[in-house]
């Protein structure tokens, strides 16, 4: 081995195990069998035949850059790779004229690989159009967030979105295998034992990123191992390697959105462990509490509301008792308060009569108010006939009168429909008892 052998072999060896073991080819490449397998979108490509553009969306560590590469390479074409981060028009345009020119004297294409291409500004985005359009470039980008909402509509129309999923135990497990067996770039070159379950540990605590349980294994591994070339990994390792459970949760992100809509589902479902589990999840992920509670005030609202109006003073009551107690014993607060509202009979009415009345005044406009129903607390305004003809409920039975109240022009509209769900019922009969005596 020469010089320039030793320097590079000893530049990989110092790499992380997680950018060893990246697969060398669409073969090795493990987990995606929707996009890879057998008369799937990527499943079979050779040389010569045409990549369409693509994004790639998924969580980290599910191989989204080893795959853009490795299909670069499966069509033979040239691979370049920005980082939206570091990166800026200038060095698309400047890839963008290589990709021309490589185009023009050698007849290859060019993959341009952009990571967490939804960072890249509209202006940037926009830079890409022309080129992808006429065909210069295969985009390929890759983005931890929705596309929908970072990534131009224009470009998105141009490109494949192709969602790739959290790695399941199984695929895991098997990239672990295959690190500990491999004596080149893995760690079979040293005598490492460790038991099944503490690999199903491994692959548990990795949330489904690959990248993180190599880390996991390989830090494990060097604990265990010490100065020496054997190396008996056991769970203790395991967790000091791990440290703690890394959540796959983005407070501004598409995770964000993903966990926050479950949680509401499953209290809308009335599962209080499914909403207990999400709210767990986000409280444990860093997410801001008064977030939380400002939704279950919502919800008591839009999916309680008069079914249980103790839903809402539960969900306020929830809002002031955290501001007094914070956190940790406040996550007892949210926890009481979700199952509260998981429980409560549902009704949707605020939302349905909301809704009715704000199309009713969006279609006939302000209408005028009935003169029996204005203010007539001046002389003026009693000599303009307000209030006359105004029959007050209070001097009836039942503290009620029939009167319209509505404009003349809706009288006999209806836009509170109540439901048979718990105290809504109990409204629902006496409003039917109010209308009955409404008859002649």
């Amino acid at each position: 081995m020469d010089l320039f052998s030793r320097n590079a072999e000893a530049r990989r060896l110092n790499q992380p195990l997680a950018e060893r073991m990246r697969p060398q080819s669409l073969a090795e490449f493990i987990g995606q069998e929707h996009l890879l397998g057998a008369g799937r979108l990527l499943g079979k490509l050779a040389p010569g035949q045409n990549l369409p553009s693509l994004l790639l969306w998924g969580p980290p560590g599910t191989g989204k850059t080893t795959l853009a590469r490795l299909l670069a390479e499966a069509v033979r074409a040239h691979f370049v790779t920005l980082s939206a981060v570091q990166a800026g028009v200038k060095e698309v345009r400047e890839a963008v004229a290589e990709a021309a020119q490589r185009r023009d004297q050698y007849g290859r294409k060019t993959v341009l690989f952009i990571d967490e291409i939804h960072r890249f500004s509209r202006t940037q985005q926009d830079a890409l159009l022309p080129h992808v359009e006429a065909g210069t470039v295969t985009l390929i980008g890759a983005t931890t967030e929705n596309p929908s909402f970072g990534v131009v509509a224009a470009l998105l129309s141009r490109a494949r979105v192709v969602r790739l999923e959290a790695l399941g135990d199984d695929a895991l497990l098997q990239i672990l295998r295959r690190a500990l067996a491999d004596k080149d770039r893995g760690l079979g070159a040293l005598d490492v034992r460790i038991a099944d379950e503490v690999l199903h540990e491994i692959a548990a605590l990795a949330g489904g990123d690959g990248r993180r349980a190599l880390g996991v294994l390989e830090a494990a591994v060097d604990l265990a191992r010490g100065d020496s070339q054997t190396a008996v990994v056991d769970r203790p390792h395991v967790i000091e390697a791990a440290q703690t459970r890394a959540l796959a949760y983005d407070k501004a992100g598409d995770e964000h959105y993903a966990v926050i809509s479950a949680f509401i589902k499953s209290m809308r479902g009335s599962d209080p462990d499914a909403a207990a589990y999400w709210l767990a999840r986000m409280l444990e992920a860093g997410e801001d509490p008064r977030f939380l509670l400002r939704r279950l005030v919502i919800f008591a609202s839009e999916d309680v509301g008069n079914a249980d109006p103790q839903a809402l003073v539960v969900a306020t009551a929830a809002l002031h008792a955290f501001e007094l107690v914070g956190l940790p014993e406040g996550a007892l607060v949210l926890t009481q308060a979700t199952v509260y509202l998981a429980c409560a009979p549902k009704s949707n009415t605020a939302l349905t009569t909301y809704a009715a009345a704000r199309k009713l005044v969006r279609e006939r406009g302000a209408l005028p108010v009935p003169p029996e129903l204005r203010n007539a607390a001046t002389a003026l305004a009693k000599t303009m006939g307000h209030g006359q003809g105004y029959r007050y409920p209070h001097d009836f039975e039942g503290a009620y009168v029939p009167a319209d109240y509505l404009p003349a022009e809706l009288v006999g509209a209806t836009i509170y429909q109540p439901t048979e769900s718990g105290y809504e019922a109990e409204l629902k009969a006496r409003l039917q008892a109010l209308a009955a005596r409404r008859k002649p």
